[in-house]
């Protein structure tokens, strides 16, 4: 696979979040801390705290000052990942053990429960009213993502999801919080309300786009790009956007792909080669327009990225 380099926005962030990661987790229990620390100790892509600091230099203030709002976003972010893994099944996470297989499940939770919190935290100390702002900002798109999250457990025990209904669960699951992470920095930092709305709607978009991809690797990704085992989406079952292309197709590989589904029981490594074939069947699926252009753009997204 052809890879593309790591925006020079990502190397910046990496840069200065870890450190300020590692202070803020510093404020948990120890045997909290515990787990947060290796969980957070995989490579992460430092996304959502690049677009933070970026939002806050668009608002004309130093990256520096959104910091705390960077490693809110970022808290979030790792608060889902340790729940969702759990509720997923999945065993891997960077490419190693995820946190719940090597500390168990209660443990696990209860570390994300603390990233949360915490996350809260760092911004509220931060200076009125902008602080508060950002916290409500935050917290919104908090509640989005729980949503979301329900939503695609939701799909699991249903045979009728359509694609735009994943659509609106990925807008939930993802963007919206990738939207609070684009425009929080310029909050934080008391920019403009134009400037954080319009920096949000980038991120919305961004956010749709980066779960759809997601949602392909999930697939056809290769462990060593994904850091989980292949075809994890097909083996969990898991409704994403090409499953529902293939399901809703008309198609006999989706109607293959739907009784694979079906099947009680975990699903034998042919079984998941043949349903990833007939997810992959979106050339004869029925696709608006623009969803069917978006897939393609995704995809040549998909042949250069690394991360």
């Amino acid at each position: 696979m052809r890879t593309a380099a790591l925006p020079a926005a990502l190397n910046s962030a990496r840069g200065c979040i870890a450190p300020a990661m590692t202070a803020a987790i510093g404020r948990l229990s120890p045997d909290v801390r515990e787990v947060a620390a290796y969980h957070l100790g995989g490579a992460g892509k430092a996304l959502r705290p690049a677009l933070a600091l970026l939002s806050a230099r668009a608002a004309g203030a130093a990256p520096g000052q959104a910091l705390p709002a960077a490693v809110a976003v970022e808290l979030v972010h790792n608060f889902s990942l340790l729940h969702d893994d759990i509720m997923d099944g999945d065993t891997e996470r960077r490419h190693r053990p995820a946190a719940w297989t090597a500390y168990g499940t209660g443990a696990a939770i209860l570390a994300g429960d603390a990233l949360l919190a915490l996350a809260q935290d760092l911004l509220l100390e931060g200076p009125p009213p902008q602080s508060a702002w950002a916290t409500r900002c935050l917290s919104a798109a908090t509640q989005r993502l729980i949503a979301g999250q329900a939503a695609d457990l939701a799909f699991e025990r249903r045979g009728d999801v359509t694609i735009t209904e994943c659509l609106d669960m990925a807008g939930d699951k993802t963007a919206a919080l990738m939207a609070c992470a684009a425009s929080i920095g310029a909050i934080y930092a008391g920019g403009p309300a134009a400037t954080a709305k319009n920096l949000a709607a980038f991120g919305a978009h961004a956010g749709l786009a980066f779960q759809l991809t997601d949602d392909l690797l999930g697939i056809w990704g290769t462990p060593e790009i994904t850091g989980k085992p292949a075809r994890s989406d097909l083996r969990t079952r898991k409704k994403t956007l090409p499953v529902v292309a293939a399901l809703t197709s008309g198609t006999e590989p989706g109607r293959d792909l739907a009784v694979l589904l079906a099947t009680p029981g975990p699903l034998t490594e042919q079984e998941l080669l043949r349903a990833a074939t007939a997810a992959g069947y979106l050339t004869e699926a029925d696709l608006p327009p623009d969803v069917r252009a978006e897939f393609q753009a995704i995809a040549e997204f998909l042949t250069a990225r690394q991360w």
